[in-house]
């Protein structure tokens, strides 16, 4: 994690995962949305104001809830069904608009669907950092003292626990509960 700009960016949080995984639970994409939300609402929170610095995770949030429900059936009202083409382009036919198969009142519940999600990540994610306020203060005073830490350090200045003997951190002990048992890596 650094506060140095790199591009664009103002600051950048990197996490890879644990292991390679090639198929998602519902439950772990929600817990990648709330991580995206994270920045944004910690603005709200600390500084009662948002601010565009949150443009890239909002459109990666966004773009992972559409395809939650346009890709992966992931949405009760549009069910099990596929609106992305077979080029990969999501149902409003890519570029210009070209190909679109599905009408208008299908793009209206796709887009409810996608701001459902979204909604309710933000809500999830907003009552873990109000909740873990005290750890994200000094995880920023670190920054500002050391504008880059490493996945020690973050552990170290958050006051998280050590790796488990998996190697990996137990989530139980900041995440709630359906968040925790999302990032848990499947049974051996």
């Amino acid at each position: 994690m650094t506060i140095v700009p790199r591009g664009q960016a103002l600051g950048v949080t990197y996490s890879r995962p644990a292991d390679d995984i090639v198929n998602y639970t519902e439950p772990y994409l929600r817990a990648r949305i709330q991580v995206a939300l994270g920045g944004r609402i910690a603005e709200e929170i600390i500084f009662n104001v948002s601010s565009t610095g949150a443009e890239n995770d909002i459109k990666q949030a966004t773009g992972l809830a559409r395809q939650m429900v346009v890709r992966w059936g992931m949405s009760p009202k549009v069910g099990l069904v596929s609106l992305a083409g077979d080029d990969g382009n999501e149902f409003l036919g890519g570029a210009f608009g070209m190909g679109r198969e599905h009408g208008e009142a299908m793009a209206g519940v796709v887009d409810q669907e996608t701001r459902r999600i979204i909604d309710e990540c933000y809500v999830s994610a907003r009552a873990l950092v109000e909740r873990e306020r005290d750890r994200l203060a000094a995880l920023a005073e670190s920054l500002l003292e050391h504008e880059s830490l490493d996945h020690d350090e973050i552990l170290r200045v958050t006051n998280l626990p050590p790796k488990t003997h998996s190697g990996r951190i137990d989530p139980a002990a900041i995440v709630p509960e359906p968040v925790m048992h999302a990032l848990a890596p499947p049974a051996e």
